[in-house]
């Protein structure tokens, strides 16, 4: 009998996010240093450097579940802690 050895392979985040906009998911963006907030929409476009174009952008209180309407906006790199799909 033999058995097969399957390899576990890492996703790189880039494809992962590239995933994200070719499924065009809801994701929801934690920001690095503002816990309060959160950003829910959809990803439009992204760099080398993980600038991200959030489409249908959405800014999301944790303290009080408020919501205010962004539009489309640029998040920098630099200011994300986590993305995640909202879509099952």
């Amino acid at each position: 009998m033999s058995t097969v050895k399957s390899k576990k392979s890492m996703l790189p985040p880039i494809n992962l996010i590239f995933k994200y906009l070719q499924q065009q998911s809801v994701v929801t963006i934690w920001l690095y240093e503002q816990t309060q907030l959160r950003i829910q929409g959809k990803v439009r476009g992204f760099d080398e450097f993980m600038n991200i174009v959030v489409d249908e952008a959405v800014e999301v209180s944790t303290k009080d579940g408020s919501k205010e309407e962004l539009g489309r906006i640029l998040l920098k790199g630099d200011n994300i802690t986590l993305i995640s799909s909202l879509d099952i």
